[in-house]
């Protein structure tokens, strides 16, 4: 027995109770809640997008943007 990979299957089924456990709760809240959720949803959803989210290309890594024709060099005499 490979005890990694017994860790890694309990793991993954922890997460799935958890899901199915928040599903359920919200079910019994009856329906959508008006403000601020509690800081145990708030914590949980945070870490589902962190999860889920995807990398950003860096800003230094984009083309710098045309601002349009500029004055700078023209003579105005």
């Amino acid at each position: 027995m490979d005890i990694t990979k017994i860790l890694e299957d309990l793991r993954q089924e922890r997460d799935q109770l958890e899901e199915a456990i928040l599903s359920l709760e919200r079910l019994a809240a009856g329906g959508r809640r008006r403000g601020r959720p509690p800081a145990w949803i708030a914590a949980v959803r945070q870490q589902q997008t962190a999860a889920t989210a995807k990398p950003t290309i860096a800003r230094t890594s984009r083309k710098p943007r045309r601002k349009g024709p500029t004055t700078e060099g023209a003579d105005t005499d």
